[in-house]
């Protein structure tokens, strides 16, 4: 199904003025019959009543064919059950009255922005709530409970920026666009997150290639997010709509390893730094040993100076002050 755009000028007004016009006519026409057949008039004055009558019936039909769009707004238009076509440029429209305006998703409220449901439609606007909005709108679906690649259960939410771009695929191809699209961002998100791990790995494929790389959800999101957004747009092609973008709105480790995770994090922070710390202190004990005997400060023997090291180790890896001992004897 493709898109067929009524490419008609927007005479709305002109209309209204021609029916209401006709309708004065009509009306004016019953009432002049009427009183010139209460006064023996001839039978033509009562075919003057009926077709009056006739018109002001029908008149009320005709203006079923008023038509309002706002700027990016269109509507799908259908007639005896055929596609009949689009209208999508602002203005006022007069269209064949018994066109009806056809879009599955209206009532639809997915707590998205620009999606609400207009229960209250008037019954001089019956194609009220029916209008497809072609503005870009944002999805945001529920937080999801996800395995990624090493099995961890991670909780992941985004945002979606989307728009309808074919309005005939939209309501004619899939039976709701917009629960179509919520199922296929779902769908999406977990064949993606399934090949990331949560935080770099060791020995982790993410790209296919069957090297090793240091792809994650929480280090490479806007590798993340771009599969994700071209994964959606390749299964909501057929229902007329353009992915935008795709944003990770949270990202979180499960609640049940939640603890355990932290944990892990917070022993391999206190191990780099310990690294860090031991690698400090080594030089700065190699160096103390140079100067000591670049100058000649004081001859020691290799037993001397495994006590020196270990006793500025102990004093530059503590975790505490160290108290010295001070010796005020000889040296041996």
């Amino acid at each position: 199904m493709q898109e067929k755009l009524i490419d008609k000028k927007p005479r709305g007004m002109l209309a209204l003025i021609v029916l209401v016009a006709a309708f004065i006519a009509a009306a004016a026409l019953a009432i002049f019959c009427g009183l010139a057949l209460e006064n023996g008039g001839s039978k033509w004055y009562a075919v003057g009543i009926v077709a009056g009558i006739v018109y002001l019936v029908v008149g009320f039909v005709l203006l079923g064919g008023l038509k309002v769009l706002k700027p990016q707004e269109a509507v799908v238009l259908t007639l005896f059950g055929k596609y009949y076509g689009t209208l999508r440029r602002e203005g006022f429209y007069w269209v064949n009255p018994f066109c009806q305006s056809f879009n599955p998703a209206a009532k639809t409220v997915l707590g998205q922005s620009s999606d609400v449901a207009n229960e209250k439609s008037s019954a001089n606007q019956p194609m009220n709530g029916m209008k497809i909005s072609l503005k870009v709108m944002t999805l945001s679906n529920a937080k999801q409970k996800i395995n990624d690649c090493l099995g961890n259960p991670v909780e992941i939410g985004i945002a979606v920026t989307w728009r309808v771009v074919d309005t005939a695929k939209a309501v004619f191809n899939v039976d709701n666009y917009k629960e179509f699209l919520s199922l296929q961002c779902d769908a999406a998100l977990r064949d993606v997150v399934r090949i990331y791990p949560y935080d770099v790995a060791p020995n982790v494929d993410t790209t296919g290639d069957g090297q090793s790389d240091d792809g994650s959800l929480r280090g490479s999101s806007e590798v993340v997010t771009q599969r994700i957004r071209d994964k959606i747009q390749e299964n909501v092609k057929a229902a007329g709509l353009e992915i935008i973008d795709a944003r990770i709105t949270y990202l979180a480790y499960a609640p049940e390893i939640a603890a355990a995770m932290l944990q892990r994090q917070q022993a391999s922070a206190i191990i780099d730094a310990r690294k860090m710390i031991v690698d400090g202190a080594v030089g700065m004990v190699e160096m103390a040993l140079e100067r000591l005997a670049q100058n000649n400060t004081v001859e020691l023997d290799e037993e001397r100076k495994a006590a020196m090291v270990s006793n500025l180790l102990v004093v530059l890896c503590g975790n505490k002050d160290a108290q010295p001992v001070v010796n005020s004897g000889s040296l041996y």
